[in-house]
């Protein structure tokens, strides 16, 4: 068996989807008007190339990942760009299992979503655009997470950042929707700044852009401390790296670009949010796990901030109305319970649960877009009602979606979330308390909103087509300003009176289907081989990794604990997880199917904690006035007092002004008559030779 891989096997990996998005993007112009997205043939050509382009891809990607699990792997440079002295800057894979493993979700999930793509946005004028869009955005997340240097890493970083900004701007005629796209594009600065920081810093101090070289050099940067003060450097470099991935995997308080990015079509939000940009940021820290081992105060910081987010941003789901508002706090919610993985030094099991969460997550998404397909692009969950005899494809598999995000007993999302629970029960890191008491409360917190989704969707009372006055004011959940509907405008919203919901076509029930399938058998197969067995011998990470700590050995006692995923499931019967899970659902269900009024009055009576969820804790209002404003204020102050006043009106039109004085100064010695010249010399005669005859004489009585 082969241990290096083909690296033509690998470049076409890659090059297959931004393949399908040029030919979907420049024949989907006007000026190819046999196959614009204005023609059946256009359209054809568009989701066939691409979605061609990204099966080739899922299919060499499985390749490569049973040839790694038979022991091959690949790092080495595929195109040298430029050397600057020492430093190399290059194009270069490196393919272990975590990298096989990221392959094989991303090009899976991006193939589903490129099929069901067909039948959502069907009577979309931006067909092909769209198609071109996220086929590149795999392309994009493809070098990000085959990348064997920093340099690479970023090109593919910054890549997803721009065509994430193109998807959720899609219907750029929606103000909400340039709003949402522009917010998310700043946010993602601010983390990437940060990050940009923490690569400069590993390449000052290793002197390479490379992984290889920068984790050789891990026992160097161990020792040398930030200049001017007492800090490590590699604790400075690792909070940096860590910001970058709390801009991109949407961490507190850099989340609040992520819930608005549902302006964009559901599609791009099962992609985003599922096994692509969102999950760059946990990829990232688990692939520079290396480094992060060297530093318990990086590794505290990313488990407490992991901790904040899971639990407070699990409590801002509960209120919301918006179908696909909930889905996204639910991701918001378990990309923090993946941070606090990697924080109490479980970085297995944090890619674990990244991979069993990019499939129940898509599910969820794409059935929300199922259901708002059979709304008429309504998606307030308060007018929807027993969708599931109407539905019943979309309901049940909407159904094993929430079964494996609550964590049910042999589902996929169980034996990666418990994992996650004991691994923090069994950290030292400091916050490791705090972590465990927040990962334990937002499985009821979880349990509950998602339940409450569940039952007012698809149980109890029909709420649909009904008269307008009776719906809910456009349809949405609690946003302040007014929102346009996730759909195309030009389309009624909401169904009419006595209208009926109907199942979604077959190219959208199909990837329910597929994506339903490892959300429920997926965890069982995989959590021995990935957390404790050999599945990642042979990559950089996790077992090469010397534990230099003593709060370390998460890993180690569940190892100790762990007989196999059937006694797993069976022992889960007798842990609090399970009954936290249950009495999330139970309560949701008595609530919402049974005493509706309950929560009613709860809202009523704890009005002034209603707000402040209502307002997401008020981070965009913070962030308007403190940073928003300040900006602003800084603007108008270099723009008053930098540009009109320093630049154009004292260096400017200063100089003008001294030119012009200067000139009408001058203008009246220039009289035109010639006996005031031959004064003005004969004056200056006198001038000079007083000036010769005053220096000889002071000459002649300093000799003296």
């Amino acid at each position: 068996m082969a241990t290096t891989l083909d690296p033509n096997l690998l470049l076409a990996i890659p090059l297959a989807p931004l393949a399908g998005a040029a030919i979907a993007g420049l024949f989907g112009t006007k000026f190819f008007s046999t196959f614009s997205s204005e023609t059946r043939a256009g359209r054809t050509l568009a989701h066939t190339v691409t979605i061609l382009g990204v099966a080739i891809s899922c299919l060499l990607s499985i390749i490569v990942l049973l040839d790694v699990l038979n022991g091959a792997s690949f790092n080495a440079t595929v195109y040298e760009w430029m050397t600057i002295g020492s430093l190399k800057m290059e194009v270069g894979f490196l393919v272990d299992s975590l990298t096989a493993m990221m392959m094989v979700v991303v090009t899976f999930v991006s193939l589903m979503v490129h099929i069901y793509t067909v039948g959502y946005m069907a009577e979309d004028p931006g067909y092909n655009r769209f198609f071109a869009y996220i086929s590149l955005f795999t392309f994009s997340m493809l070098m990000l997470v085959m990348s064997n240097n920093f340099l690479q890493l970023f090109f593919g970083w910054e890549a997803v950042g721009l065509v994430s900004y193109l998807l959720i701007g899609f219907w750029y005629t929606r103000p909400t929707a340039i709003f949402a796209n522009l917010k998310a594009f700043l946010v993602n600065r601010v983390g990437d700044f940060g990050f940009i920081l923490g690569i400069g810093l590993l390449l000052a101090y290793s002197g390479s852009m490379n992984y290889t070289d920068v984790f050789a050099a891990r026992d160097q940067l161990a020792t040398i401390l930030f200049p001017g003060t007492d800090w490590m450097m590699i604790t400075v470099a690792c909070i940096c790296l860590f910001i970058g991935a709390m801009g991109k995997s949407a961490q507190f308080p850099l989340h609040v670009w992520l819930p608005d990015s549902m302006e964009g079509p559901t599609p791009i939000s099962a992609l985003i949010h599922a096994a692509t940009m969102v999950t760059a940021g946990i990829f990232m820290v688990a692939r520079m796990s290396p480094l992060f081992e060297l530093s318990d105060t990086a590794l505290s910081f990313v488990l407490v901030i992991g901790a904040i987010t899971a639990l407070f941003m699990g409590f801002l789901g509960i209120i919301q109305n918006d179908i696909k508002r909930v889905v996204a706090y639910s991701t918001l919610s378990q990309l923090g319970y993946m941070t606090v993985a990697l924080g109490a030094s479980a970085y297995s099991v944090a890619v674990f649960h990244l991979m069993t969460h990019a499939f129940f997550k898509a599910l969820l998404f794409l059935a929300a877009g199922s259901v708002i397909i059979g709304m008429h692009h309504d998606q307030d969950i308060r007018n929807m009602g027993g969708l599931r005899k109407y539905m019943p494809i979309t309901w049940i598999t909407s159904l094993v979606g929430s079964l494996a995000l609550i964590g049910t007993p042999f589902f996929a999302g169980f034996y990666s979330k418990d994992s996650i629970i004991e691994a923090v029960a069994e950290s030292h890191i400091a916050g490791s308390g705090f972590a465990y008491f927040a990962v334990l409360a937002g499985v009821f917190v979880t349990a509950f909103y998602s339940f409450r989704m569940y039952f007012l969707v698809f149980h109890g009372e029909e709420r649909f087509g009904k008269a307008h006055d009776a719906h809910h004011a456009h349809a949405h959940g609690h946003d302040d300003h007014e929102e346009e509907e996730a759909g195309h405008d030009e389309h009624h919203h909401g169904l009419a009176p006595g209208q009926k919901p109907h199942e979604s076509p077959w190219v959208v029930t199909l990837p329910l289907v597929m994506l339903a399938i490892p959300s429920v058998v997926v965890g069982a197969f995989a959590i021995g081989p990935m957390l404790f067995g050999d599945f990642f011998k042979n990559g950089v990470a996790f077992k090469n990794v010397i534990y230099v700590g003593e709060n370390h050995h998460a890993m180690e006692e569940l190892a100790e604990a762990f007989h196999g995923w059937v006694a797993m499931g069976l022992h889960s019967l007798t842990t609090p997880v399970l009954w936290l899970a249950i009495a999330g659902v139970v309560l949701s269900w008595f609530f919402y199917m049974k005493r509706p009024d309950i929560p009613a009055a709860i809202k009523q009576r704890c009005s002034g904690l209603y707000t402040l969820l209502d307002n997401k804790y008020y981070m965009d209002a913070i962030n308007e006035a403190v940073f928003a404003r300040g900006a602003r204020l800084l603007g108008t102050g270099l723009w008053k007092g930098g540009d009109q006043g320093l630049i154009d009106g004292l260096v400017v039109n200063g100089a003008a002004r001294v030119v012009g004085w200067f000139a009408s100064v001058s203008r009246y010695l220039q009289s035109g008559y010639i006996y005031h010249y031959a004064f003005a010399m004969i004056l200056g005669m006198l001038v000079l030779l007083s000036l010769t005859v005053f220096g000889t004489s002071f000459a002649t009585v300093g000799a003296k």
